[in-house]
């Protein structure tokens, strides 16, 4: 239920919530003060009747000729009710029964927007109605009789609406964001509303046109508008902006005006106990409620919903109380200040501390909590291993009938493969949910399974398959299989959120046929190994064909996307080559290769096996992706700017074409209509190319990712790095999932590798010292960043390693061969060089750093000679405190005598 106004009713010394809503439901509410943690009551509403039609605002005032009686008016789209609310007095309390009975309506010509009442002309004794139409007409009612109705000039969508009894005058805020106020006289002497026609009585001066007393432009639409006044003499308009609220003089002044931290729900103004002042409560979307005094905010208060509404009534004689209004119906009554509380602490007994005993306990209790952590840890790893195993199994074969579908390959018949997932659990688990997470272009039939509760010791499997729908080939043929579940405690009933994985590899057949071998390609890889060359028809028996007899060292492997591969095994060597036309499609064969290998030997039981990498590093051609991934990111954001300005000026021309045929006297369009007709076509041209370079960009950065694993690996090989080292170039290399406009893989990559440069990979202390950006915005080119990937592989071939712990901000030493020079570094090393140029006391020659200090042990001051300017911080602390323990005793002598 969405709720549309409420106002208060007076009745016997108390008022009454009256709430409308867009259901059509009227209730009256008498709400009565409960305890905390209990519910409504059923005697807090008094009335409750569906009217059928949405209700848009509702009103109390005096509205029936003859009588000075409240009356209540209610506001539908097409229609305008008032009603007489009676009630009956029961015999017991929850006895009391109340109606509403219709005095009149009036049915609208014109859909409604809003209303407001008052004694307009200074009418005695009634109050008069004026409701604003959608189309910017003002209607006036003069109780059950329509007196006039008037277009507000230039009105295209309504605004709030308030009347100003001392001014006797409609303020409200027109589609141009400015505050008008129009006087009840000349409205009411303007031009009728039903005769906009011009005659030729009119044209020489019969009849008035409609002019407005004064405008303020506030530069932002308004929310709501209300008027307070002081006494007879001055009153003030409120009006809540969408950032700022504001208060007028009856002039359209400014009084004063308040920016506002946070987006604005609702306001009410009303005089403050200060005189001169003005209160002022403002809701707000972050559930709060702001009270202003003029500008000074003097109390803020959480709620527990957004307040679409907020009033100040008496509820059972207790003044004062703020009831809000959310838009799921919920009604709150509430008051400022804080309950009392009657406890009193209790006086503590003074003691003596003995701080011998106290810090005997402290060593204790520490000693306790070291041997907990070291025999425990902090987390019960196999308790919560335990609770939950998940393995996953893979097919052998492709499915008999490919469960592919909407692919975008060629020709080719898209195989599909099974995987069954087991879920066993040891105790009862609730709100599992498994997660399974390809590779694309791979897809999945299905990736998502929940389970409400699994009883203990149960077991659950789920199968899905497996295609290939795009046309390029995925960068890893890895699967990730996730659940989260919940584990109950005698604690926490509702489950402690865990999470479990498992891995599983998908085989090579999913995106890979045989075909035919070449032996000529434009890039081509040597895998070293130790031990002799294995026949590939043993290593790859899916993909052998046996119509060929010289297919034992040479196999052909064909993408789904049409690329082709190479694998040659030497018949007296102990290699194999890999070759292909292009360079990131040699990723998944040498892999494949590799894994199959290793597979091999340790069936054979030989533990010794092992390959390498001997030849150049493929630098270049894995540069050219790099320059065609950041081409198209460039084109993003170029194709997106060129859409943003076309879609700018499509609206400025929509703009103006709807000027044109809301005038009055009809202008001749100038060709707006084509220059629209125009700019949507662009508009559309540029949408279509921003897709289509997301689609490259997206495809890109795959071959992106499938070049960077071939990289890591053969980095691997060459320098025989350990596998915790392999997982920090991994990190460093790849360190999204997905490719941005605003976070992308060039800028991401370049700090990590400048971060490895700068402490693991440094030469000195003072690259260490460099301190790098902390935003990562998109470089003008990569130049950087290839600079950076060269650096990176010279410092690994001169003996450079890669470490995450606490020592690898210690400076190693690199061995340089003799008559070898290093290549051009970054600006890492030339900022170094320039710093250089401008270090003061460098030179320690007259310091024998081998002869200890009185009072100091060797040991700290162990450094050799080589190393002296890595040590000059060092040497600077170790000299002060030299220098302060010879004159020490001399100071403390010259201040006793």
């Amino acid at each position: 239920m969405f709720v549309s106004s409420y106002v208060f009713y007076k009745h016997l010394s108390t008022d009454k919530i009256i709430v409308g809503s867009f259901m059509g439901y009227l209730r009256i509410f008498n709400p009565h003060p409960v305890k905390t943690g209990d519910g409504a009551q059923a005697e807090d509403l008094l009335l409750e009747v569906h009217l059928r039609d949405p209700i848009l605002q509702v009103e109390v005032g005096k509205f029936v000729s003859g009588t000075e009686m409240l009356h209540l008016a209610v506001l539908h789209s097409r229609k305008l009710c008032v009603y007489s609310v009676s009630g009956t007095l029961g015999n017991v309390e929850h006895g009391n029964q109340y109606q509403i009975k219709l005095m009149y309506e009036h049915n609208l010509q014109r859909t409604a927007c809003n209303m407001t009442y008052g004694s307009f002309g200074g009418v005695k004794g009634r109050d008069l109605i004026c409701i604003q139409s959608m189309d910017g007409m003002l209607m006036v009612f003069e109780q059950e009789s329509y007196a006039f109705g008037r277009f507000l000039p230039g009105s295209l969508l309504p605004g709030p609406l308030a009347y100003s009894s001392r001014t006797d005058s409609f303020i409200t805020v027109s589609s141009c964001q400015q505050v008008e106020s129009y006087k009840y006289q000349v409205l009411a002497f303007a031009t009728d509303a039903d005769k906009r026609q011009e005659t030729e009585q009119q044209k020489l001066g019969s009849g008035k046109r409609l002019v407005v007393d004064w405008t303020l432009n506030i530069g932002e639409q308004a929310l709501d508008i209300c008027i307070v006044s002081f006494n007879q003499l001055a009153s003030s308009v409120f009006v809540l902006g969408e950032r700022n609220f504001f208060c007028l003089k009856d002039n359209g002044q400014i009084r004063f005006m308040k920016k506002l931290d946070c987006s604005p729900s609702c306001f009410l103004p009303y005089c403050s106990v200060s005189e001169g002042t003005m209160n002022t409560l403002i809701g707000n979307h972050n559930n709060m409620l702001h009270i202003y005094q003029d500008v000074t905010l003097k109390w803020a208060t959480q709620l527990p919903h957004i307040p679409v509404a907020v009033r100040v009534g008496c509820l059972h004689d207790l003044k004062g109380v703020i009831v809000t209004l959310s838009d799921d119906g919920h009604l709150q009554c509430s008051y400022l200040g804080t309950d009392p509380s009657l406890f009193q602490a209790p006086k503590v007994e003074s003691r003596e501390l003995h701080y011998d005993e106290l810090d005997i306990e402290l060593k204790e209790l520490q000693k306790i909590i070291k041997d907990v952590n070291k025999s425990q840890g902090i987390w019960p790893v196999t308790e919560r291993e335990d609770d939950l195993k998940v393995s996953a199994m893979v097919s052998p074969n492709v499915d008999s009938v490919s469960q592919a579908t909407d692919v975008e390959v060629g020709i080719d018949l898209i195989p599909s493969v099974t995987v069954k997932v087991t879920l066993q659990n040891r105790l009862a688990l609730q709100k599992a949910k498994l997660s399974v997470y390809v590779q694309p272009p791979l897809v999945l039939t299905c990736d998502q399974f929940t389970f409400e509760f699994m009883a203990p010791e149960m077991s659950r499997t789920v199968a899905f398959s497996v295609y290939l729908k795009g046309s390029y080939t995925p960068p890893e043929l890895e699967g990730n299989a996730v659940v989260s579940y919940s584990r109950p405690s005698d604690r926490n009933p509702d489950g402690i959120p865990r999470v479990i994985q498992c891995k599983f590899r998908l085989p090579l057949k999913l995106i890979c046929l045989p075909g035919q071998p070449s032996k000529t390609a434009s890039h081509k890889l040597t895998i070293d190994t130790n031990k002799s060359p294995v026949s590939l028809l043993s290593l790859f028996p899916g993909f052998a064909n046996q119509s060929e007899d010289d297919q034992v060292n040479i196999m052909g492997f064909r993408f789904l996307g049409g690329s082709r591969v190479t694998l040659l095994a030497s018949k007296t060597s102990q290699r194999y080559r890999i070759q292909s036309e292009q360079f990131e499609d040699l990723w998944l064969i040498t892999n494949e290769l590799i894994i199959r290998l290793q597979e091999y030997f340790e069936k054979q039981g030989i533990k010794d096996f092992a390959c390498s990498f001997s030849g150049s590093m493929p630098l270049q051609e894995y540069f050219e992706l790099i320059d065609h991934h950041f081409e198209l990111r460039i084109n993003g954001e170029k194709l997106e700017e060129l859409l943003s300005e076309r879609a700018v000026q499509f609206r400025a021309i929509q703009r103006r074409l709807l000027t044109r045929f809301k005038d009055k006297t009809p202008a001749p369009l100038q060709h707006l209509d084509t220059l629209l007709d125009g700019t949507y076509k662009q508009v559309i041209a540029l949408a279509d190319a921003v897709e289509e370079n997301q689609d490259n960009l997206f495809q890109s950065f795959t071959k992106l990712r499938s070049a960077t694993h071939l990289v890591i690996l053969l980095i691997g090989l060459w320098q025989k790095l350990s596998p915790d080292q392999v997982a920090i170039l991994e990190a460093a290399f790849l360190p999204l999932q997905q490719d941005t406009q605003e976070l992308g893989w060039e800028e991401t990559v370049d700090a990590a590798i400048s971060h490895l440069l700068k402490t693991c990979l440094s030469k000195s202390s003072k690259e260490q010292a460099l301190n790098l950006s902390s935003q990562l915005n998109i470089p003008k080119d990569t130049s950087r960043l290839k600079k950076h990937i060269t650096l990176l592989c010279d410092r690994l071939a001169k003996g450079g390693r890669l470490c995450l712990s606490t020592d690898a901000t210690a400076p190693q030493i690199m061995v340089m061969p003799g008559g070898c020079t290093t290549i051009p570094e970054s600006d890492l090393e030339e900022r170094s060089i320039e710093q250089d140029s401008t270090e003061l006391f460098t030179n320690h020659k007259h310091l024998n750093l081998e002869t200890p200090l009185p009072g100091l042990k060797n040991t700290e001051i162990g450094i050799k000679r080589g190393a002296l300017y890595q040590v000059n911080t060092k040497i600077y602390l170790l000299c002060y405190f030299y220098v302060f323990y010879l004159y020490l005793p001399k100071i403390f002598e010259i201040s006793s005598s």
